[in-house]
């Protein structure tokens, strides 16, 4: 009990200090962070700073976003409670978490199957059901459950993937970071009929966005 209450002043700490004061006022969001309990989506040796100000490592080279981010990311999308919502990059399952609480459904897809694994346990372990977990190359989206009025992309893709703007339903938004290791600027972009609209929002550092869309290995320069 004292571990649960202990977690749960971090966590109005974090909503209050790292995301709020920074500018991210949406309440739905704001509650979402508030109630998800972040230290249930990392590895048992980082629980004790589950709720600090950055990423943290969660396996097979990747991490978990800093709070922030994912916050940011999650109000860009502008979500309401009625959508489905597409999440590439599925990792510890901390912002298919946040995203289920706002929208109808996520689905979810991560290229490292056991990665995934981890994730429907977490989700499954606080009680969130509105999230699928696919396993495959997320770059391209997964048209078979489009159309999405939002897609959120939790990796560096050189480039907007024309696949994911073509998911989008009409007004849906497109959250993701483009760039490489040198330099990387978090977009977000809205469809309107044939027309894509892209507003750049800030500077980022993500890992790689990997698969038939994203970076190959000697494309990405630096040593991993």
């Amino acid at each position: 009990m004292e571990a649960a209450v202990e977690y749960e002043s971090q966590r109005l700490s974090m909503v209050a200090e790292q995301i709020a004061r920074r500018g991210v006022n949406d309440r739905g969001v704001l509650e979402a962070m508030r109630q998800v309990p972040r230290h249930c989506f990392v590895p048992p040796e980082y629980q004790d700073i589950a709720y600090s100000d950055g990423p943290l490592p969660i396996g097979e080279g990747q991490t978990i976003s800093q709070p922030y981010i994912v916050a940011l990311m999650t109000e860009q999308l502008h979500l309401r409670g009625g959508e489905t919502v597409l999440d590439i990059g599925t990792g510890s399952g901390y912002q298919a978490a946040i995203l289920a609480r706002l929208a109808r459904q996520v689905h979810t897809i991560e290229r490292y199957p056991l990665l995934a694994e981890r994730a429907r346990a977490a989700l499954a372990a606080v009680g969130i059901h509105n999230v699928q977990v696919h396993v495959g190359d997320g770059s391209g989206g997964l048209p078979e459950f489009a159309p999405y009025q939002g897609i959120v992309l939790a990796a560096a893709a050189p480039r907007v993937p024309q696949p994911l703007l073509e998911q989008l339903s009409e007004g849906g938004r497109l959250v993701l970071p483009v760039g490489g290791w040198a330099g990387q600027t978090l977009e977000t972009w809205q469809r309107c009929g044939e027309v894509y609209d892209c507003e750049q929002v800030l500077p980022v550092a993500f890992v790689p966005l990997r698969g038939e869309y994203g970076w190959k290995g000697h494309e990405w320069q630096r040593d991993e």
